[in-house]
């Protein structure tokens, strides 16, 4: 199984679908990111971006995606939690879940341009 069907193929509880508040198609993201659909499938698979299956369509939350780019810093922290053994459900919980310590979620964080203290958040989970 590709990478792309390993994380499209993620089941999603209510819980996380809530967290993450606005989805958006496949088509959507790539209109959005002005690319073409091959390269959507590429961002997936080299995890500069995310997918899960809702509703048996593949849809990314638009929190990753301002300003016609894919947020700074998402391919980064995705790969360390990766490393860290998260799932790509969990992955979409720790991002979409406030910390009182950055403050706010680390997506907001990472839409802010505060990446640093995300991936420092990411790191320590490995150990």
């Amino acid at each position: 199984m590709t990478q792309l069907h390993a994380t499209v193929e993620s089941a999603l509880d209510p819980q996380t679908d809530a967290l993450a508040g606005e989805w958006i198609t496949l088509s959507e993201a790539t209109e959005r990111l002005g690319i073409k659909p091959g390269r959507i499938k590429q961002l997936l698979s080299e995890r500069k971006l995310l997918a899960v299956r809702r509703g048996g369509k593949p849809m990314v939350p638009a929190a990753f995606i301002k300003d016609g780019q894919v947020i700074k810093g998402l391919s980064g922290t995705l790969t360390l939690l990766s490393d860290a053994g998260y799932d790509d459900v969990e992955t979409l919980r720790w991002l979409f879940t406030a910390d009182d310590t950055l403050p706010g979620t680390p997506v907001q964080a990472l839409s802010e341009n505060r990446g640093t203290e995300v991936r420092r958040r990411a790191q320590a989970l490995a150990f």
